[in-house]
């Protein structure tokens, strides 16, 4: 029987590209997706029409325990990092669906957000990294043991708490995610391209402090190319792999490479002036503070240090990034911000 792949988010941008990877990769796999109602399955039945669909939110426990119950393999990608009613539901609904005998596998989506916490605790913001990196192969256990306090820390926990011989979790943690994404719905990423758009609408480019803080980042091909290997460990399922895999040790950050928010602003306003959106390529440092009130946490984030080692992905699934560098996607993020402002180029 074909592997039943119950996933949620698919109008979104990270569970949308993943559902294509997934599917141009494997076709003969089952899929089901959640959807709000049918407008929204409306594109993903034009682009999926084997793809089954049912309806509902992330409050519908209902449907999320029967369908996470029925599936094989759920990867949850819907606002999945914050969303604990959602996440409770997924965990009861594998739990019942499943055995010791045939273990049903959770592909939970957080977020390298998690790893800001010494920055917002201290709230230093705009300054070089004050710790090391994280680890996700040899020191796991540091970002399994993250403060309560750390953003996303809430529903990690509960996917660890509902690791067992019967639900199989793994814990996916993302860095800056950039590239367009090919799914149905939302194309976008948050982090650069929001920068992008403040810059264009401010006229100068957004920097934090001292524009010092380093992220690392990957591109959302990379992340979907994840999520095809580890639904394919899951599917082949090899018990001498699950300790490195599943559960407690089961925490994948995802990076390619690192940059400093900084030197990206300045990238940024140096793009859109050379473009014929700014006047000059001016950058323009704003507090913590300034930065939250622009566009909230994604502004904040620019001025938070996070960074880690994506070395579990690399080491036990062969994961090799192999998408386009983050700097060559900034005149495409660019041009698309300002199309979507409707700014007419001075150069035009």
């Amino acid at each position: 029987m074909a592997p039943k792949i119950f996933i949620t988010g698919v109008t979104g941008y990270i569970g949308g590209d993943a559902l294509y990877a997934l599917h141009k990769a494997h076709p003969e796999y089952e899929y089901t997706a959640i959807v709000r109602n049918a407008e929204k399955g409306a594109p993903v039945a034009a682009a999926y029409p084997k793809v089954r669909l049912v309806y509902g939110t992330l409050d519908d426990a209902a449907v999320l325990e029967e369908e996470s119950a029925k599936a094989d393999i759920v990867i949850h990608t819907a606002d999945a990092s914050d969303h604990v009613p959602a996440a409770t539901a997924i965990a009861k609904g594998i739990a019942k669906g499943h055995s010791k005998e045939k273990p049903g596998f959770w592909l939970h989506t957080s977020g390298t957000g998690i790893l800001c916490w010494k920055d917002e605790e201290t709230k230093t913001f705009g300054e070089p990294p004050s710790q090391p990196a994280y680890d996700d192969l040899d020191a796991v256990g540091d970002l399994t043991s993250l403060p309560d306090k750390a953003f996303h820390r809430d529903v990690d926990k509960l996917v660890l708490a509902a690791s067992s011989d019967v639900v199989k979790t793994a814990i996916v943690c993302p860095s800056t995610i950039y590239g367009a994404g090919r799914g149905p719905g939302n194309t976008r990423s948050k982090q650069v391209p929001g920068l992008a758009r403040a810059t264009l609408e401010r006229g100068k480019a957004p920097q934090v402090g001292r524009g010092l803080t380093e992220w690392d980042n990957v591109h959302i091909y990379d992340v979907s190319q994840f999520f095809i290997l580890l639904v394919e460990a899951a599917i082949a399922h090899k018990p001498e792999l699950d300790a490195e895999l599943w559960g407690p040790n089961g925490y994948f950050l995802l990076e390619s490479t690192h940059h400093v928010w900084g030197q990206v602003a300045k990238q940024i306003a140096e793009e859109a002036y050379k473009q014929g959106f700014l006047k000059s390529p001016e950058v323009e440092p704003l507090s913590g503070e300034e930065a939250l009130r622009i566009a909230g946490f994604q502004a904040l984030s620019w001025g938070l240090n996070s960074k880690g080692y994506a070395k579990r992905a690399r080491k036990f699934l062969g994961w090799a990034p192999k998408g386009a560098p983050l700097e060559a996607e900034i005149p495409a993020t660019v041009a698309a911000e300002a199309a979507s402002l409707g700014l007419k180029s001075s150069k035009a």
